[in-house]
Parts: structure tokens; sequence; C-alpha cells
């Protein structure tokens, strides 16, 4: 239909680039949709969800920016990680993660990342990463999210610990939402494993909340 404009073409113009081909500036983060039961099927994997700030890391020829899922520039806030970032083997890279503050026990708590920003405590934060959307000159949006979280995994085999990867499940949603509670974590999310990476969308990408935590 003439003048009619497609969603992927706004999201296309929402991703700043410099020249086609590029790293992008920045990319808006795909986002998830509250559900109050998970989705089963093999087609599915789940995560644990993390409590923290969402934050993109970009890296370009030495160039190392952390951004906020605005676009904010954050990267003097958390020196600690953004110091991790080149012991990575690439040349270019954009990764989706969550910055987290954890506990002894491995549990996140978004009160306690908030505390530790205000104070800037930021020793002992780390960035849980989940996604990677651009690699060494390869635009990975178009690729299944199987594919981009195996090239992940392999990226972070040798990453210092304040870079860590969070490990996706293949078994009933139900199931694993119903541990993870146990574990008095925040809740899931659950994702389509043969789907792009979609900035802005709410449907591949599923939360369910423990409500009783």
């Amino acid at each position: 239909m003439p003048g009619r404009v497609s969603r992927r073409a706004n999201v296309g113009r929402a991703i700043r680039r410099a020249e086609v081909g590029a790293l992008p500036d920045f990319v808006p983060p795909q986002l998830t949709a509250l559900t109050e039961t998970p989705p089963e099927g093999g087609e599915w994997v789940h995560e644990l969800k993390w409590d923290g700030y969402r934050m993109h890391a970009r890296i370009d020829e030495g160039s190392l920016r952390l951004l906020t899922r605005t676009g904010l520039d954050w990267t003097d806030k958390y020196p600690a990680i953004a110091n991790a970032l080149p012991a990575l083997a690439v040349r270019q890279a954009y990764l989706d993660g969550e910055l987290c503050a954890l506990s002894e026990a491995g549990l996140t708590s978004f009160s306690a990342m908030q505390a530790a920003t205000d104070v800037r405590n930021i020793e002992g934060l780390v960035l849980v990463l989940f996604d990677l959307i651009f690699l060494d000159g390869k635009d990975l949006m178009g690729e299944p999210l199987r594919v981009r979280k195996e090239r992940l995994e392999a990226l972070l085999v040798r990453a210092p610990p304040e870079l860590q990867y969070s490990e996706h499940h293949v078994v009933s949603g139900e199931t694993f939402y119903r541990h993870t509670c146990k574990l008095g974590i925040e809740g899931i999310v659950s994702k389509r494993l043969d789907c792009p990476y979609m900035p802005g969308d709410r449907g591949l990408w599923r939360k369910v909340k423990c409500l009783n935590r």
C-alpha cells in the first residue's frame, strides 16, 4: 500500500549505523512480553531472568562502550566491566546482556544493583551476556538465536569473571519455572531458538515472574 511504512523499516531506522555493514552505534534491545505461564515445545529455550540493568556492550577496534536500553553511554559508571571487554578475542562485537549484582548464592538483586551504582561501589558487579548480534564485520541479527548463542558461548569461554554467559535450557518450561521459583530467583525468560533478533519485539521472548519469591 502506497505510503505505508513496514515495522521492519521502522526498526531499521532505529538502528544507528555509520554506513551499510558497519558496526551499529546503537541497537534498540529486543524486549520481553510478560505472560502468566511459560511456553512449551522444542522450539523454546528457557533462561533465568536476571534482575539488574539491561546493558549492551559495544566493542569497535579498542573503543569500548556500555549502553543502556535507551542508548545512553554509561561506560564511565562501570569501568571494571568496560576494562574486562578487551579480554574478548574480537575486533568488533555488539553484545546484549544484563548488568547485575550477585550474592554469594549466585542470586541477583536489583536493590543491590541500585545501591552499588549510587555509591559507585561497582566491584563485584557482573555483566551477564545472553545475545550476540554483531561480530567482526558480520551482522548476526538475522541469524536464529541458536546460532547467536553458540557464537556467544564460544566467545566467552576464556572471559574474565566480570563477563558471564547466560545458560539456556531445553526442557519443559513449566518444570524449569517451578525449580527457578523454589531457588528464590525472580523468574524465567523463554525464547524461540529459530528466530532472529528483533529490536523492540515483545513476543519472541516471554517472561514469567515468580510471584512468591
